[in-house]
């Protein structure tokens, strides 16, 4: 009987200092798992800027298993994972990170999960070793906003470790094409059998975090708008609060009139014309987000540009 194929895709930019170290951890699972599977090794090289490149052609020399994808320059995490969904040739497809976050000891587990008939596996991630209570609290909250303004419900902490079969691929690859898109959380809601696996994870084997505070605050609102109008809802909201307060007001200052009470109106003014700015401005900046997504589909660009594939196919 044919082993199942399973393809190992790995986003990478600017990690030679452990690429070697995954490399030889990942490796290892794979060996130990040889007698039940085969697996390919896909390396999406997301314009690094670094010696990643020599790196990753050094171990494509040395393992035939090693497959690798150069970006043209850098298109981000999300477009490095569809491009290895594009091109994997596994019947099951893994995504994973290279700094070691993403532990290669799980892959066994996911394997099983697979085996048993389940088509998306989830990692989530219920600790991590370099992150402190900021970055807990910032996580819990992004995902509590994201719930409660989309109707697609999102599991806390979930990953960019996940297993999905072809079948999942393949819808991936014909109808999720947007430029904007929340990979972890299509993969969440995307249907078919799903299972879920904790993990705790461990510190980066090397290198730094690729994510800033302002990288992040941009990657969230993108996932807020991916799932949720909302934020463009905010401005009925505010107008239909203003209504009712600008009525009471009125009904305020005529019977103030009426008793011949001058109504001092100057703070008053200052607060509605205050706030209704800042709501206004807000909604605003919302609405040309949003528009600004829809000029992106409509220019139809790449989501991303391969420069090359190595070994050619």
């Amino acid at each position: 009987m044919r082993k199942p194929l399973y393809s190992i895709i790995v986003s990478v930019y600017n990690e030679e200092a452990v690429l070697p170290l995954f490399h030889q951890e990942v490796s290892a699972v794979m060996d130990s798992l040889s007698d039940t599977a085969d697996f390919e090794l896909l390396f999406v090289n997301d314009g690094s800027r670094d010696n990643s490149r020599q790196v990753l052609h050094q171990l494509m020399e040395k393992d035939p298993r090693v497959r690798v994808i150069h970006f043209s320059r850098n298109f981000g995490h999300e477009a490095a994972m569809l491009a290895g969904l594009d091109h994997c040739r596994g019947g099951a497809a893994i995504c994973m990170d290279s700094d070691l976050q993403h532990p290669p000891t799980l892959l066994p587990q996911m394997l099983a999960k697979h085996q048993e008939g389940k088509d998306v596996i989830t990692m989530m991630r219920t600790d991590r070793a370099d992150g402190g209570a900021s970055k807990h609290l910032s996580s819990k909250l992004f995902y509590h906003i994201i719930n409660r303004m989309s109707d697609a419900q999102l599991q806390p902490n979930a990953s960019d470790f996940f297993l999905v079969s072809r079948k999942v691929i393949d819808v991936l690859k014909t109808d999720y094409r947007e430029r904007t898109r929340f990979l972890r959380g299509i993969i969440q809601n995307i249907g078919f059998e799903k299972d879920s696996i904790n993990y705790e994870a461990p510190s980066r084997a090397a290198g730094k975090s690729k994510y800033s505070l302002w990288k992040l605050l941009k990657f969230s609102f993108t996932a807020i708008a991916s799932f949720s109008k909302t934020p463009l809802k905010i401005g009925i909201y505010a107008g239909m609060t203003f209504v009712l307060l600008s009525i009471i007001l009125i009904i305020y200052s005529v019977i103030m009139w009426i008793v011949d009470t001058p109504v001092s109106g100057y703070t008053t003014i200052v607060i509605f014309l205050s706030a209704f700015a800042g709501i206004q401005l807000f909604v605003t900046g919302a609405i040309g987000y949003y528009i600004g997504f829809i000029f992106d589909e409509v220019k139809q660009r790449p989501l991303y540009v391969i420069q090359e594939i190595t070994p050619h196919e």
